[in-house]
């Protein structure tokens, strides 16, 4: 028999381990749910497995339904091509004689072996249901074992989303030329693939030199418009990146490159992935890597095509007049390029002493890779990040949202990743004679699918036409018109007749990048953050109030209400407005502590001037 206190010892021990579960229980479900109510990123370092599971990642990303549609089409299962039909011949079609009988030796056959059986296309698909894509990354360290167990952490994670690394590594520490940078260099490498293999994955040190120094034989630079890198690869050269990929493993390659002695020697690590942007582009097209080969099991095919280029150090992103030396959201490597680098603050440079190497390395990089790839230049305290760049390919927080949201909003922080696109030129077209008619029809009506009045449309633009901003060769205008005022004695109305985006360039930041040069050409102009670099008023002048109007049931409203200081409902419309953010900014230091009225005195009346103006616009279409 056991005793009553043995029983009581056993309880209180069993009460005492419940108390604890559910201690720490409580803990990590308390934690989850703050770091994803605070929408700020969550120190790596200071997780547990349990609290920073795959799984979470990605309901972290919150990626609408396009963002998954896009995902799917760049990583989902490719159709095998249907192999034809052999032609059946009817048993009857030839006649054939009676086979004869004929008396020889017996021999021993022997039995072909028997053949492993081999997974159809479709258990393929369902046993491995991604098609894996590559990216280049850059960790630029140095970096001590926990944080480099954070970023292996992100890459396995990424690798299990189909985005397999080809890692090449960078130790800002480690002065070029100084005695015993090379094995310092390998130490480096190495370490990033214990990583890599502490936390699950496959890896492998390519520790031979994969690029060679110098140019590419028979390029030009003047033909170009960014600073090509200074090495370059053959597609034979990549032999050793194909055979660590074919195996499942990432590679982690070393700064390396071979000089005209055959000499192994160490390089900017920017010129190593630049060469190897442009070397596996054109591996892939020549092999045709671009889809899967015939009868090739989803298991071994990989698309050699880098899809993104994630920079990883300790500095983050690009920092932005706009948010007080926080990182830029989003750029525009097109038109910005040179306007961020010509304006950089010589006071960020201790803390940033890279950004400018890194913005100019997205540049050549992506100039290489095809228009839907990105480049993500993030901290090491937010490697989670690049799972959300990676399912959504967007920023953080969109860098179209007025800047008053951004200012308040916790995911700005300064390690928030900027996302850099290769983008399109802005311009800014303010004579209606010089807008091609033709492109902007075709786009106007792709747009919104329906047929442009355009004899009407454009007679109305020649006598109301403010400005309009054009992204690329028409994928996406801004038309700004100037509508009478009831009274004569005021200004006109500043009315968003048309905004648009080719359905082709939707999702791909070119929504964003019109919408920011439509603020820094009208309500935004006059603040020191809204210069658009890309011609117009360069951000001299006075804002004015920006008014449009959309229809009720139109599914762009959301985007509309993020992005506006306010609306009214009329009828089947919706009346959308911007106002001028530095009469906002003026009346903000007159008031003080005064506090804010509900209607200001130059807000008294405006509504119904404006309402009575835009429902008067005739309709462009047909």
């Amino acid at each position: 028999m056991i005793s009553h206190s043995a029983l009581h010892g056993t309880h209180a021990m069993a009460s005492a381990a419940l108390r604890a579960r559910r201690s720490q229980t409580f803990k990590a479900f308390y934690a989850t749910i703050r770091s994803i109510r605070n929408h700020a990123p969550v120190e790596t370092e200071d997780l547990g497995p349990s609290e920073n599971d795959f799984i979470l990642s990605i309901l972290r990303a919150n990626p609408s339904l396009r963002d998954t549609r896009s995902y799917l089409a760049s990583f989902g299962v490719r159709p095998q091509p249907i192999k034809p039909m052999q032609p059946v011949i009817p048993s009857n079609a030839l006649e054939l004689p009676p086979p004869v009988s004929i008396q020889t030796p017996k021999t021993v056959v022997p039995q072909k072996q028997a053949e492993q059986p081999k997974p159809t296309p479709i258990v393929s698909s369902i046993l491995n249901p991604v098609y894996r894509r590559t990216a280049l990354v850059k960790i630029q360290g140095p970096f001590t074992d926990v944080q480099l167990d954070s970023i292996a952490r992100g890459m396995v994670y990424l690798e299990k989303l189909g985005l397999v690394s080809v890692i090449v590594i960078e130790n800002d520490q480690l002065v070029r030329g100084e005695e015993g940078e090379r094995s310092a260099i390998v130490e480096e490498t190495m370490r990033v693939v214990a990583a890599l293999e502490n936390q699950g994955a496959k890896a492998r040190p390519v520790l031979g030199t994969v690029v060679r120094l110098g140019p590419k034989p028979g390029e030009s630079e003047d033909s170009q418009d960014f600073v090509p890198p200074e090495a370059h690869v053959y597609p034979s050269d990549l032999v050793p990146l194909r055979s660590a990929l074919r195996a499942g493993e990432i590679p982690v390659l070393p700064p390396f490159a071979l000089d005209s002695f055959c000499r192994s020697v160490r390089v900017d690590a920017n010129d190593v992935l630049g060469a190897l942007a442009r070397g596996m582009v054109e591996a892939a097209a020549l092999d045709g890597a671009d889809q899967p080969k015939q009868g090739e099991d989803y298991s071994e095919d990989i698309n050699l095509v880098p899809l993104r280029l994630m920079i990883i150090n300790r500095e983050g992103g690009v920092p932005s007049y706009a948010r007080a030396g926080y990182p830029h959201l989003l750029i525009n490597l097109t038109s910005e390029h040179d306007f961020i680098r010509d304006t950089f603050d010589p006071a960020w440079e201790k803390e940033k002493p890279t950004a400018m190497s890194n913005l100019s390395l997205a540049r050549t990089c992506l100039a290489y890779m095809p228009p839907t790839s990105s480049a993500v230049m993030v901290s090491h305290r937010s490697p989670s990040s690049l799972i959300a760049n990676l399912i959504t390919n967007k920023p953080a927080v969109s860098s179209s949202l007025p800047h008053a949201l951004l200012q308040g909003n916790r995911k700005l922080t300064p390690h928030t990743p900027t996302l850099l696109r290769r983008g399109l030129p802005i311009q800014v077209i303010r004579n209606s004679a010089d807008i091609d008619k033709a492109k902007m029809s075709y786009l106007l009506e792709n747009s919104f699918q329906r047929t442009l009045d355009e004899e009407a449309f454009y007679k109305r633009l020649e006598k109301s036409l403010d400005f309009v901003v054009v992204a690329g060769d028409y994928a996406g205008a801004a038309i700004v018109t100037n509508e009478p005022s009831p009274e004569s004695s005021e200004e006109p109305i500043s009315y968003l007749d048309k905004f648009a985006v080719l359905p082709s360039h939707q999702g791909d930041g070119t929504v964003d990048f019109l919408w920011v040069a439509l603020h820094d050409e009208s309500f935004g102009l006059g603040l020191p953050f809204s210069i658009n670099p890309n011609g117009g008023k360069e951000g001299k002048g006075e804002g004015r109030d920006l008014v449009w109007r959309s229809r009720a049931n139109n599914p762009i409203n959301k985007w509309y209400f993020e992005r506006s200081t306010g609306h009214m409902r009329m009828g089947s419309w919706v009346l959308f407005w911007c106002d001028a953010e530095k009469r906002l900014k003026t009346e903000e230091g007159r008031r003080a502590s005064a506090g804010l009225s509900y209607v200001e005195g130059w807000e008294s009346g405006r509504l119904s001037k404006w309402s009575n103006v835009i429902t008067k616009i005739p309709s462009a279409w047909k």
